[in-house]
């Protein structure tokens, strides 16, 4: 099974690094926390202590236009984070 995994960069989940030294992914729907958690330790490096997943709802979002109302939803998706150990770090930049 292939997993999707893309860092997820926003002013909270800034902040939760800075602070608890957490990083935000969002991940595949059907990845488990172990599946998470191996394949953050052989990309980045790093030593996972925990797991925490999330399921995000879509939003329904509706918006004025020339022609008239248009309704739409935002796509559902898995969040993770992750905490990592103390002193080590994910540089997200570094294979940009």
């Amino acid at each position: 099974m292939d997993i999707m995994i893309e860092p997820i960069v926003t002013e909270k989940a800034t902040r939760l690094t800075e602070k608890l030294n957490r990083y935000t992914f969002r991940v595949s729907p059907d990845a488990n926390k172990y599946q998470i958690q191996d394949l953050v330790e052989k990309l980045y490096g790093v030593k996972v202590v925990a797991v925490n997943t999330a399921v995000v709802r879509g939003k329904n979002k509706s918006r004025y236009t020339k022609s008239g109302l248009l309704k739409g939803k935002t796509a559902s998706y898995k969040k993770a984070i992750i905490t990592v150990a103390d002193g080590e770090t994910i540089d997200f930049y570094s294979n940009i």
